[in-house]
């Protein structure tokens, strides 16, 4: 269990608090004025994005050095789905995100986990592995969480608004994966009806 792995997913998810925290402390804790809202951003930002470093490093560490778990394969994915929510979540409260966009990536997460841990206990998990619209998915969502993240101006470039596209591009493409994985599992679903 305490592989290199299964470490970086248990810091993945130890960061999901320290994450959160960074938009509370400041009002509290910081100064007499506060942490600029700027450094917030950035901080948050730069978090989430170890946050997505580490998970990247599990998984090419895991297979290098073959060093999988069943531990491992369960964990990870439901700290990527923390991390993601618990995102959204802060976002949504800052007015940075809509309300149906977290709702439709929350719920597709929480749908899809369910689905594949269905298809898992009759024998069927490969009909509903990772297929390529949920990586392009995931990239989608995870630039644009860092983009809404990080809010300011970069280089001249409008971080809120490409952010707020992305973020719309990612939801269209949540739902169309979660179509693709229904489809996929639909055969053993009718089974069972």
């Amino acid at each position: 269990m305490w592989n290199i792995p299964n470490i970086l997913t248990l810091l993945r998810i130890a960061m999901i608090p320290v994450f959160v925290g960074i938009f509370y402390l400041p009002a509290h804790a910081v100064a007499a004025d506060g942490l600029p809202a700027h450094w917030v951003n950035v901080i948050a930002a730069s978090v989430f994005i170890l946050a997505a470093f580490t998970d990247w490093l599990d998984g090419y560490w895991a297979r290098r050095y073959h060093q999988m778990s069943k531990f491992g394969a369960f964990l990870d994915p439901v700290a990527d789905k923390l991390m993601v929510a618990a995102a959204l979540i802060v976002l949504v409260e800052l007015n940075r995100a809509g309300a149906v966009v977290a709702l439709i990536i929350i719920g597709r997460e929480i749908a899809i986990s369910a689905l594949r841990e269905w298809m898992a206990s009759i024998g069927k998990s490969a009909n509903v592995a990772v297929a390529m619209v949920g990586k392009v998915k995931t990239a989608a969502q995870m630039l644009a969480i860092t983009l809404l993240l990080w809010y300011d101006p970069l280089f001249g470039l409008n971080v809120q608004w490409l952010g707020e596209w992305l973020i719309v591009i990612a939801a269209l493409l949540t739902l169309i994966s979660m179509g693709y994985y229904l489809r996929a599992a639909w055969p053993a679903i009718r089974e069972t009806i």
